[in-house]
């Protein structure tokens, strides 16, 4: 049927569903080499089918899922936005949902929390499952307690190729908790499922979560390995996202170790990746546990909501972002200029960039 497909040889419906249930296959299967490949064979099919505005909608869903996956957030904003207009008409069209949930996790990841949880309460609207992304988006708001039921949800009703995801995204919330040992249960499934799976994206998730876990259980050393040859796959595959946020593991492993010169390389790469990518919220938590007992004597709350100020941040927004009150935003900023000596959030914003925690 591929091959009929490459030739033209069937109908432009036919053509349609193959190239998307492929690509779909090849995404859920953690095959993200191949998903590219079809994805752009898609893409000039679809340039020559005018007509078809189904296949011309999903497909640049697709594009957008691998944009995002190569680190370039803007343009897969670009064709999310793209694609819900061509799935508009007719309405009702299920990649709807797919679009509003790649809205959403771009929007997360970028720190624009309003505008995920709208997009994935739309994308549920069509019948998406919105898990992983609404439980990671809670961890982030620091609604732990919501984050662990939306993915412990997930994870009852997860399809064979949905529960990797799931169980990865499971393994970093409950770290976040502290439940270390059902971090240890989700990252052992995870492993499991590489030996039945021979997919390069699959092995870096599952040596992410191992490494992750080995770090909360005390082996630093063990981690490490395990994290740079997670590292290494998601180098290969073109994902630089994945790759910094395993480089802040490999930091705090290196920190644990005692090689400070190393681990302060380690977390310049991942800032320096989370700068380009506008990562905020990765970039305001990068090296908080490291700085929380530097000479300047800001806490880790401190630091997190001086990085905040530096990007820019009302009260009003950095209090939403903690969820925590104005007030204690302006306490946390009247500490800040004390200790650091400062009168003005700029001058506090000059000191955070030249003692480079950002």
């Amino acid at each position: 049927m591929l091959v009929a497909v490459g030739l033209g040889e069937v109908s432009p419906v036919v053509s349609g569903l193959v190239y998307c249930a492929v690509i779909e296959t090849c995404y859920g299967t953690y095959h993200l080499q191949r998903a590219k490949e079809w994805t752009r064979a898609l893409g000039r099919w679809c340039d020559d089918q005018s007509g078809l505005a189904p296949f011309r909608g999903q497909c640049l869903v697709h594009r957008a899922q691998m944009l995002q996956l190569e680190g370039d957030w803007s343009q897969a904003m670009d064709l999310a936005r793209l694609a819900l207009q061509r799935l508009s008409d007719p309405p009702g069209q299920p990649a709807m949902g797919m679009a509003l949930y790649e809205q959403g996790e771009l929007h997360r990841l970028r720190g624009e929390f309003a505008e995920a949880e709208a997009a994935y309460r739309a994308a549920g609207r069509y019948g998406q499952e919105v898990q992983p992304g609404l439980a990671l988006l809670r961890l982030r708001q620091g609604d732990t307690a919501a984050a662990v039921a939306g993915i412990l949800r997930g994870l009852g009703e997860a399809s064979n190729l949905d529960r990797p995801r799931m169980l990865a995204a499971h393994t970093e919330i409950v770290l976040a908790t502290g439940d270390v040992a059902a971090a240890r249960r989700s990252a052992d499934e995870l492993e499991a499922l590489t030996r039945t799976q021979d997919a390069p994206a699959l092995t870096a998730m599952a040596d992410h979560a191992q490494g992750a876990v080995l770090l909360a259980e005390g082996d630093p050393c063990g981690a490490l390995a395990r994290l740079r040859r997670s590292g290494r796959h998601w180098r290969d595959l073109g994902a630089p996202y994945e790759r910094a946020r395993v480089r802040v593991l490999q930091g705090r492993c290196c920190a644990a170790l005692g090689d400070d010169d190393e681990a302060r390389l380690e977390f310049d790469s991942a800032a320096s990746i989370f700068h380009g990518l506008h990562a905020l919220p990765d970039l305001r938590e990068l090296r908080v546990p490291a700085l929380a007992n530097a000479r300047n004597g800001l806490t880790p709350r401190e630091i997190q909501v001086l990085r905040a100020v530096a990007t820019g941040r009302t009260n009003r927004a950095i209090a939403h972002e903690f969820v925590i009150s104005e007030k204690t935003v302006a306490r946390h900023l009247s500490n800040i200029f004390t200790k650091l000596d400062v009168s003005s959030r700029a001058a506090a914003t000059a000191y955070a960039y030249e003692h480079r925690l950002l």
